[in-house]
C-alpha cells in the first residue's frame, strides 16, 4: 500500500500541536470562523492526515517555494517566486455556476469556512518527470460541490484561473505562451473522490502566490499541470471542458493526464522520474507508479478504459 494507515505513520510524521498553533495564525487571515477550536477537531486532523497521506519524507520547502509551473508569471521554473508578489489575493471570489442548484460567486472566506481543513502530503508528479512530496493545507473538493447541488445532467467540473495581466507578467507581451484564462477539467467522479482536494495553505502556512495562491486544485494521481492555480471560476458541465494544454497541443497533452509510467511523452520517456531535493540533475531516476502511486483508490474511476486513447 501506498497510501499509509496510522500503524505506518511514525512519530516524527505525526502533525504536531504547534502546527495547529500555527494553523491558527494561517486561519486567521480569512476570519474568526476559520480557526480550529479545540483539541477534539485536532484529533481529526491527524485522523485524516493518517488515512490520506504517505509518510515519505517532504520535499524541502524551499524547493517547493522556488520550483514552480505558473506560466502567468513566467516560464522558467524561478519565474513563479520572482514575479508573483505582484498578484493580489485579497479579497477573492469564486463564481461557482453551470449545472448546479444554487449557483453563487462566493467570497473565499465564505467558501472555506464550513469546510474542516485538513493536512493531506501527496506526491506530486510533474509530466516533464520531476516530482515532489508535498504537505498541502485544504479540504476536498466534493464538499464545495455538495454545498451547490450538481444537477443530475452534470458529468464534467471545469476550472477557470484569473486573467490580470497587470499583476500577471505572463499574461501580457508578444511571447505569451499559452491563451488566457489557463483553463482545466475533471470528469464529475474524479472531482468528487476524496482525494481531490481544493488546497489553501501548505506546510502549515498560508498558500504562497507562486504556488497557486489563494486557491488551487490538487489531484494527486494526475500529472501537476492539471492542479490549476489562482481559481476563480468553478463550472459544472454536461460536456467535457476544454483544457488549456490539451487547446495548446492535442497530441502531447489528454484530457485525463494520469500519471501512467507505460504512456510516453512524444518527446520523453514517463517511466521514471527525479525527485526535488535529492541531488538535482544528478539525482538517481526512481520507477513512475501508475497513478502516482494511487492505483489502489483510484484505478477503480477507469477501468475498462484504453489508457493509450483516454491518456
Amino acid at each position: 500500500m501506498l497510501i499509509r494507515h496510522s500503524p505506518d505513520i511514525a512519530p516524527s510524521e505525526i502533525t504536531p500541536r504547534s502546527l495547529y498553533l500555527r494553523r491558527r495564525e494561517f486561519l486567521a487571515g480569512f476570519g474568526a470562523g476559520l480557526a480550529f477550536a479545540g483539541a477534539a477537531q485536532a484529533a481529526a486532523l491527524a485522523a485524516a492526515r493518517s488515512a490520506f497521506s504517505t509518510n515519505e519524507p517532504k520535499t524541502p520547502r524551499a524547493d517547493v517555494l522556488a520550483y514552480n509551473n505558473f506560466y502567468e508569471f513566467g516560464g522558467r521554473k524561478s519565474d513563479p517566486a520572482d514575479n508573483a508578489h505582484t498578484l493580489t489575493t485579497e479579497p477573492w471570489t469564486v463564481r461557482i455556476d453551470g449545472l448546479v442548484a444554487k449557483p453563487a460567486d462566493y467570497r473565499l472566506e465564505d467558501l472555506i469556512k464550513p469546510l474542516a481543513l485538513e493536512e493531506r502530503v501527496y506526491r506530486m508528479r510533474c509530466v516533464e518527470g520531476w516530482s515532489m512530496v508535498i504537505p498541502w493545507i485544504g479540504a476536498p473538493l466534493s464538499e464545495i460541490l455538495k454545498r451547490v447541488e450538481p444537477l443530475g445532467s452534470a458529468k464534467y467540473v471545469a476550472f477557470e484561473t484569473l486573467v490580470r495581466p497587470e499583476e500577471m507578467p505572463g499574461q501580457k507581451g508578444l511571447l505569451q505562451l499559452l491563451p488566457w484564462p489557463y483553463v482545466e477539467g475533471l470528469r464529475l467522479d474524479e472531482a468528487l473522490h476524496p482525494l481531490t482536494i481544493l488546497a489553501t495553505g501548505l506546510y502549515g502556512e498560508t498558500l504562497p502566490n507562486q504556488n497557486g495562491a489563494p486557491l488551487r486544485l490538487v489531484v494527486p494521481w494526475k500529472y501537476g499541470f492539471k492542479g490549476i492555480k489562482s481559481i476563480v471560476r468553478i463550472s459544472l458541465t454536461e460536456t467535457q471542458p476544454k483544457t488549456s494544454w490539451n487547446i495548446q497541443n492535442p497530441r502531447e497533452y489528454g484530457f485525463y493526464s494520469n500519471v501512467n509510467p507505460n504512456v510516453d511523452h512524444p518527446r520523453w520517456s514517463q517511466a521514471t522520474e527525479r525527485r526535488i531535493g535529492e541531488g538535482g540533475l544528478f539525482a538517481k531516476r526512481r520507477p513512475t507508479l501508475m497513478y502516482n502511486g494511487y492505483a489502489d483508490q483510484v484505478a477503480s474511476l477507469y477501468s475498462g478504459m484504453d489508457l493509450e486513447r483516454y491518456f
